[in-house]
């Protein structure tokens, strides 16, 4: 049974241009759990305790333990098959852009570029004072605990954007402007509770793209969507893949 129609199909295979918005759905089916809501706590500490500049200033080695507790699950984690086939699409057609609200690093690691991380990456931390920046582990701040610069000596902070702070506005402007021009925007494994990405969908279909949503459950931006598809990503995606290029592996 296929899962879109012809018009459809014709559509994305046409397409100059293809924006994937990811949330933690996707990485949820890697065994990455969801760190808001519920079951989202960690020695009862809810994430919006932990994830802002006010906790880290109070106490930055609670919130560096909390981060090297979730680099930890984040590094044993493997990318799935929703993961893959992004990336196997982008290797494709070079106009397929990825737009992620996950900091967990699983998409580069499926081997996706053109890669917008609207809320940072858990493998980085940048410098309080100097706002160098490094990966943990290619540069050695792997261990565990508070972490200093290498340049200035002052005290590192997570590379993640916190409840309270602006995004970077250049990923935010380059994702604007990548949402006005495509023509098919997925959006996969998001709730959609977040405003940034939500408007960026909504960005996109009123600009003419056709919206496809991946989601087990239905999400404000459903009713906008011409197709919602309530499966797990890593069962969906290949499965359109294979539509739309019915001659390709995804091997």
């Amino acid at each position: 049974m296929e899962l879109l129609p012809k018009d459809s199909l014709e559509t994305i295979r046409n397409a100059d241009k293809i924006v994937f918005l990811t949330g933690a759905g996707i990485s949820n089916e890697s065994g990455i759990p969801t760190f808001r809501g519920e079951g989202g706590l960690w020695k009862n500490f809810r994430a919006e305790d932990l994830a802002t500049p006010s906790a880290f200033q109070k106490d930055p080695n609670l919130v560096w333990e909390w981060y090297d507790w979730r680099r930890e699950i984040c590094q044993k984690a493997k990318p799935n098959p929703g993961h893959l086939t992004i990336a196997k699409w982008q290797k494709k057609m070079k106009s397929v852009s990825l737009i992620t609200q996950n900091v967990d690093g699983l998409h580069p690691r499926a081997g996706s570029h053109s890669l917008i991380e609207l809320h940072g990456n858990i493998f980085r931390a940048r410098c309080t004072k100097c706002s160098e920046k490094f990966h943990l582990v290619n540069d050695g701040f792997d261990h565990s605990g508070l972490k200093y610069c290498k340049h200035c000596e002052s005290l590192l902070r997570p590379d993640i954007v916190w409840f309270g702070e602006e995004y970077d506005q250049t990923l935010l402007t380059k994702s604007w402007e990548l949402c006005k021009q495509s023509q098919v925007v997925f959006v996969v494994g998001t709730s959609a509770n977040v405003s940034v990405p939500a408007n960026l969908a909504h960005t996109a279909i009123r600009n003419g793209a056709i919206g496809i949503e991946i989601n087990p459950d239905e999400t404000n931006l459903t009713p906008s969507m011409k197709h919602h598809f309530d499966g797990k990503s890593g069962e969906v995606l290949p499965q359109i893949w294979k539509e739309v290029f019915p001659n390709e592996s995804l091997e």
